[in-house]
């Protein structure tokens, strides 16, 4: 039981005063949040929702969503995590972060409804962000999965169309060992007889026997929609429906077109739930507006520098594929932290073939990796041409006095790490 928090006056006391409240930083059940949520008059956040589940692409997936439906003129609503530079991008209506004055009332309702149960700062923020979408007035509500699944705190709302994007492994020591394990956590996000959309073109057995069991239907990459090249700058999405032909995405990487497609997908299913027509213009417009800071974020320069979040192994497989498509006419040089529960020798080997010398910046909190240790394990994925910092700013600082014009920076491996950056 928590003792009750003072009624703070600013967002960035109520986000300090979260950090303090649930003896532990993450755990997943929904038995209390549920409780919290009920207590709040069980606040749906929209007449329609979507819910992205996933490893690797939420939050693209989430990015073009947002726009395509924004430019058929519905009026969005969106919750996702983390945020970069500052906590209220976590809530966006109509595209903008909403006000801090928004966030610290939806903190008090919580408050007043939670009585003596502890929240973690992901639960009380998921919660406090259903509260406010729910007075947006929105059309559709637009939620990401923070961890998982099944027992993510977001799952306390029903979506009416499910998103499964790719799926690999990462925080296996919460979700399971293998891809079969995490997949029958991310595919607790399905409801009986409501459509989801899986973007892995190979998804685990787990994933489709899940829904058979609840009777969901799935619309399947390879299988019930797909898409191919389509001449220079274009590409088409195929479904039953017929094809699409499509502008490259305004997020950038080769990747990038397998969330597109994802999104498309949803959208039309959200479209039909709603009784609502798509027209393609919208949908070309949204796939080519779509914008996401963060994702392979091009810096120009003399010496330009790239930010990119991935965080595990196929995430870096993905980055590097970007580094490939659009090479540096020199040297590329990596400014990595990392956290300490994550696969930091699979990420340097997936990244590798793309990186000529390592810059391991120490990450601040209990998880984040100091830098001396990150770089150990850096030459323990068989590196050599590693050096250690202190934070984000000594190593990026080292990696442009290291480089010449034409050269390149990549700063990777976390949300801090390009955060740090950005701010």
């Amino acid at each position: 039981m928590g003792a009750r928090a003072p009624r703070h006056a600013t967002l960035e006391a109520w986000l300090r005063w979260q950090e303090t409240l649930h003896p532990r930083a993450v755990e997943l059940g929904l038995e209390r949040v549920s409780a919290v949520w009920r207590a709040l008059g069980a606040p749906r956040p929209a007449p329609l929702v979507v819910t992205v589940a996933g490893t690797n692409g939420k939050g693209s997936v989430v990015a073009f969503l947002e726009s395509i439906l924004g430019a058929a003129r519905w009026r969005t609503a969106a919750y996702t995590s983390p945020h970069l530079a500052r906590y209220n991008e976590r809530v966006r209506i109509a595209g903008e972060p909403v006000p801090d004055e928004a966030l610290v009332e939806a903190f008090a309702a919580v408050d007043a409804a939670r009585g003596g149960t502890t929240l973690t700062y992901f639960e009380f923020g998921t919660l406090a962000a259903l509260w406010l979408l729910a007075r947006a007035e929105v059309d559709v509500a637009l939620l990401e999965v923070g961890l998982g699944g099944r027992l993510d705190a977001v799952n306390v709302v029903d979506p009416d169309v499910a998103v499964i994007t790719q799926l690999g492994l990462d925080h296996s020591e919460l979700l399971g060992p293998d891809r079969e394990a995490i997949g029958r956590e991310k595919a607790g996000i399905l409801r009986p007889g409501r459509p989801a959309v899986v973007g892995d073109p190979a998804p685990p057995a787990s994933v489709e026997a899940h829904a058979r069991e609840l009777g969901a239907r799935l619309v399947r990459r390879g299988r019930e929609f797909d898409l191919r090249p389509a001449g220079e700058g274009q590409w088409a999405f195929e479904d039953a429906d017929g094809t699409l032909i499509l502008p490259t995405p305004g997020l950038a990487g080769p990747h990038q077109l397998d969330n597109a497609a994802t999104a498309v997908a949803a959208a039309q299913l959200a479209a039909r739930a709603a009784g609502r027509f798509l027209p393609s213009g919208a949908i070309a417009r949204g796939v080519r507006e779509a914008r996401l800071a963060g994702r392979f974020q091009r810096i120009a320069g003399e010496v330009e520098t790239v930010l990119d979040v991935a965080h595990n192994p196929d995430a870096a497989a993905a980055l590097r594929a970007c580094l490939e498509a659009a090479p540096a006419r020199g040297r590329t040089r990596c400014v990595l932290g990392m956290m300490a529960d994550k696969d930091v020798e699979g990420f340097v080997r997936a990244l590798a073939p793309a990186v000529a010398a390592w810059q391991a910046a120490g990450l601040p909190g209990p998880r984040g990796l100091a830098g001396g240790a990150l770089a150990r394990r850096v030459r323990g994925a068989g590196m050599e041409a590693v050096e250690a910092h202190e934070d984000v700013a000594a190593a990026l600082a080292a990696a442009r006095a290291a480089s010449a014009p034409g050269d390149r920076v990549l700063v990777t491996g976390s949300f801090l790490t390009v955060a740090a950056v950005l701010a």
